[in-house]
């Protein structure tokens, strides 16, 4: 190689091979580096400019600016876009420099890879930001975070996991601690946007961060207070004061009355035009997190009147507590605890301010966990549950179709696998990785694709899949999984996330297990719950490790649906070895006493992945057995008292007759005798309240019972 120099550009040499793939794409980095593997270079040259030239065998020059993105170097190839001349210039540029440190190894060390040890993109000073973004940008920025968004910052872990920024619409990763060019956004644009800067604000005003600390969740101020690198914010008057949202508190309890007292089984045109009055001044207010808890309460309604497989009543108690809860906690939210500055929970968080509309995405891939089918009397549907293995974000497709619609065309209606999503079958991207320049998110994880030619590619799931996805979502035991639930916040403070509810009679977080030496270590079909029972454990090496892999074992439970008659004999089948080993399995996870529970949505073995939502597979003998006698006795009281809440929920408290009150009773002396006590308190309140006709405690004293019910059934020892 010619062109030898003595001055190294510092960001060429930080970018390390997973920096590429996400500044490119995985294609033209490994093919890149099977050239520099195989000694195939081209010819460098560095200018006094900085500028970094590189010429090819087959006559093409790339050249690239100090300032300058991959996507804005200049090649004279006939790629339109991102090229491999682009990867290559890189790639053979950092084996020029670390070719100079092996000649001369007494030198100073210039042409070093990527310095070792910490840092953080809030050494980008404003100066830094000038001179990296354009004018404009610091405007569409102040904008943005004038609505006070909550922005998570992850800490530097490694070179291969550099610090990242969550914001409520998009992720910001920083590549290069010398330049803020390299600065990754997954929106279209891709760098150089708002986000890019308001993810410095959001890491200066972190303050100082703890190289592989958890992510920390921060407030963004306009930049006349964010670029004071300071850890006590202006202050910030409360989203909860106002007239206006009292007022709004004040319908919303109302409503919720109005269910608990007349239950949801009543005509929803009754209920139309408050539903929108008040979702109507949630938007007003910027409460997207209110409003769409709202929507899904909603959508919940209509489900139940169609007969819909997507209704399910716990669900439904979840979703009317959450509310309740969720105002509750912003109301005593932004105090700081334990001597901090900094409050552990803006309520702009809690509430979901700041984070309306979509953006467009840039180059995306998405990793298919797994889907849920649902049908009803007027419309069936999909969700299909997909892993960003780039951000490890969880988004969610979703797709309806009407039977109406379907008759108005004329003929038979095509299968639901078979109905096409963004040019695709549905089949296929429920079984497949996307590959889009397409998509469009929301901050709640819905992700949408348009059929575009040449823009959206769709390749099958292999056994290795999810090999890039990495903890939280991937977790490598049973032990962590069940320590990360129980460190979780509670859902009515977190982001909402339609992966949370996407699955129809399941609730809690979306995640992948994945361990060594996974094997089944039992497996039965429970007939009188129509439920298959398995768990997962890790093989033992040897008679002293068998107790120990005992007690860490996954339990799945997968209930037949009627909309997915194969899942179940999928799941038995791949358990069965028919498929080879197992490698990991995907699904919605919950906490039952210590013990994590999983309703599966896919599984990846050593042969193919199993999407079990969408396999047609021959029925599979099962052993039967009951599982009555492994729920834990306050598991079973907990569920006995939240199924006493949906069943109240359904029909009306003041529809009950005297045998529910009754057993109501009963159960209020249940609670106490398991010492229960606050749970017993407050039934007993909810039922002296229905006499005595006070009934406006009603909603925080059932909301109260729902999340005390929930949190046992989740911390309950066997």
């Amino acid at each position: 190689m010619s062109g030898s120099t003595t001055t190294w550009r510092a960001d060429l040499l930080e970018l390390t091979p997973e920096a590429l793939t996400a500044l490119a794409n995985a294609g033209f980095v490994k093919r890149a580096q099977k050239d520099v593997a195989a000694g195939l270079l081209p010819k460098m040259e560095t200018g006094a400019d900085g500028v970094v030239q590189a010429h090819f065998d087959d006559g093409v020059r790339t050249s690239l600016p100090p300032g300058r993105t991959l996507r804005d170097a200049q090649c004279s190839c006939p790629a339109s876009g991102m090229c491999r001349h682009r990867v290559m210039l890189v790639l053979a540029y950092q084996a020029q420099a670390a070719s100079a440190k092996a000649d001369a190894p007494d030198t100073p060390d210039e042409a070093s890879a990527e310095p070792d040890g910490a840092w953080s993109p809030a050494q980008f000073d404003d100066a830094a930001l000038a001179a990296s973004l354009a004018p404009s940008v610091l405007e569409q920025a102040n904008k943005l975070a004038a609505a006070r968004p909550v922005v998570g910052v992850q800490a530097w872990r490694s070179a291969s996991a550099p610090p990242m920024a969550r914001l409520p619409m998009c992720s910001v990763r920083f590549f290069s601690r010398s330049s803020l060019v390299h600065a990754r956004c997954d929106c279209k644009q891709g760098s150089g946007c708002a986000h890019v800067m308001i993810a410095v604000w959001a890491f200066r005003q972190a303050g100082s961060l703890v190289p592989g600390s958890a992510e920390v969740m921060v407030e963004v101020q306009p930049s006349t207070s964010a670029g004071v690198d300071t850890a006590e914010p202006a202050p910030l008057p409360s989203a909860m004061q106002g007239e206006a949202a009292l007022a709004v508190r004040a319908q919303i309890d109302a409503l919720l009355l109005s269910l608990w007292l007349d239950g949801s089984s009543q005509p929803l045109m009754a209920l139309a035009a408050r539903f929108e009055a008040v979702r109507s001044q949630v938007r007003a207010l910027g409460w997207n997190w209110i409003n769409d808890a709202l929507d899904e309460l909603w959508q919940l309604l209509q489900a139940q009147q169609a007969r819909s497989s997507r209704f399910e009543p716990l669900r439904l108690v979840r979703v009317l507590t959450e509310l309740w809860a969720r105002l509750q906690a912003a109301t005593h939210a932004g105090r700081p605890q334990d001597g901090s500055a900094r409050p552990a929970l803006p309520a702009s968080q809690i509430l979901g301010i700041g984070v309306k509309g979509e953006v467009a995405l840039d180059h995306l891939r998405l990793v298919s966990l797994g889907a849920e089918l649902w049908s009803d009397e007027t419309a069936e549907g999909a969700n299909i549950l997909f892993a960003d293995p780039d951000t490890q974000n969880v988004t969610v497709l979703e797709r309806q179709w009407s039977r109406e619609a379907d008759a108005a065309a004329g003929g038979a209606a095509p299968n639901l696998l078979n109905r096409r999503v963004a040019g695709f079958p549905l089949r296929q991207l429920a079984s497949g990785q996307v590959i889009t320049k397409t998509a469009t998110r929301r901050a709640n994880g819905l992700v949408d694709i348009t059929a575009g030619a040449r823009q959206t590619g769709v390749l099958p799931l292999s056994p290795k899949s999810w090999d890039d996805l990495v903890a939280p979502l991937r977790q490598g035991s049973v032990a962590g999984l069940v320590a990360h639930l129980k460190e979780a916040q509670p859902d009515f403070v977190r982001p909402r996330q339609a992966a949370s509810g996407a699955s129809a009679g399941a609730s809690g977080q979306l995640h992948v297990v994945a361990f060594e030496r996974m094997e089944v270590a039992s497996c039965h079909w429970d007939a009188a719950a129509q439920v298959l029972h398995a768990r997962l454990g890790q093989a033992a090496a040897d008679e002293a490790n068998e107790a120990r892999t005992e007690d860490a074992q996954l339990h799945l439970a997968l209930p037949h649906r009627a909309a997915t008659p194969g899942a179940v004999d999928a799941l038995a089948r791949a358990l069965a070895g028919e498929y080879g080993a197992l490698r990991a399995v995907a699904g919605t996870v919950h906490l039952q006493g210590s013990q994590a529970v999983m309703q599966p949505l896919s599984l990846l073995t050593a042969q193919r992945a199993v999407v079990l939502q969408v396999e047609a597979v021959a029925p599979k003998p099962l052993d039967l057995e009951s599982d009555a006698e492994e729920i834990p006795a306050l598991n079973a009281l907990a569920g006995d008292t939240l199924e006493l809440l949906a069943l109240w929920l359904r029909q009306g408290l003041r529809h009950q007759g005297g045998g529910a009150m009754s057993k109501a009773q009963a159960q209020v002396l249940r609670l106490k005798q398991a010492g229960l006590g606050r749970g017993a308190t407050l039934l007993e309140a909810v039922l002296e309240n229905l006499r005595s006709a006070q009934r406006p405690a009603l909603v925080a004293q059932l909301a109260m019972l729902g999340l005390l019910m929930q949190g046992v059934a989740q911390s309950a020892s066997a």
